[in-house]
C-alpha cells in the first residue's frame, strides 16, 4: 500500500485504564469508568500532527457476553473521539469461541482498516498491552510495541519494543513510522 502510515492502538490498557481483577486486566463497562491514561492525549496529538492515521482496534467480547451495553460502548467511543484525533475506531464484538476474522490475535481489524483508509502497513505500528495485540500486529505485517503493565502475562511473539506507557513509546512510534524527521 502507498498511503499514509498508521498507529493502530489497542483501547484498554493503552488509551484508557484497564482494571485488574484477579490478576487479569478488564475493560471499563460504563462511561464513568473510562479514564484516559496520563500522556495519551499529548501522544495522540503528536502522532496526528506528524501525519499519522490513528485507528483504535479493540476486542470487546463483553458485547457478545451481554456484560456491555452497546449504547454504553457508543458513549465511551464518543468520548474518545472528542478527546483524541482518531481516524477510526474498529471493534470486534465477538467472544473468542466464535472464531471470527476480526478478533485479535487475528489481523482482521488492522487489515480491514488499512484497506478502507488506504494505509501503508509497512510504515505502521500497533501498540497494545496484551499478547493478542502483539500477535495481531505481526500477522498484519506491522511493527509492534508492547505496553508492559508488569502483570506477568506471557507473550506468544516477542514485541518489537517494550515501554511502560504510550507516552514513553511516543518517540519510538514516530521513528518507526518515519514521522520523526529522520526518514
Amino acid at each position: 500500500m502507498t498511503g499514509r502510515p498508521a498507529v493502530f492502538l489497542d483501547r484498554d490498557g493503552v488509551l484508557n485504564q484497564a482494571y485488574v481483577v484477579d490478576g487479569m486486566p478488564t475493560p471499563p463497562r460504563r462511561l464513568e469508568e473510562l479514564h484516559l491514561l496520563p500522556g495519551v492525549v499529548e501522544s495522540c496529538r503528536s502522532f496526528a500532527e506528524a501525519g499519522l492515521a490513528l485507528v483504535v482496534v479493540t476486542n470487546q467480547p463483553d458485547l457478545a457476553r451481554g456484560a456491555l451495553d452497546p449504547e454504553e460502548l457508543d458513549r465511551m467511543h464518543a468520548l474518545l473521539r472528542s478527546e483524541l484525533p482518531l481516524d477510526d475506531i474498529v471493534v470486534c464484538p465477538h467472544d473468542g469461541a466464535e472464531g471470527c476474522w476480526c478478533r485479535k490475535p487475528r489481523p482482521g481489524m488492522i487489515l480491514d482498516a488499512a484497506r478502507r483508509l488506504e494505509l501503508d502497513l509497512d510504515r505502521s505500528v500497533a501498540v497494545g498491552d496484551r499478547w493478542r495485540d502483539i500477535d495481531a500486529a505481526h500477522r498484519a505485517g506491522v511493527a509492534s510495541v508492547w505496553i508492559d503493565w508488569g502483570l506477568g502475562e506471557p507473550l506468544q511473539d516477542a514485541p518489537g519494543a517494550r515501554f511502560g506507557s504510550l507516552a514513553q513509546a511516543r518517540d519510538h512510534v514516530l521513528r518507526i513510522c518515519g514521522a520523526d524527521g529522520t526518514g
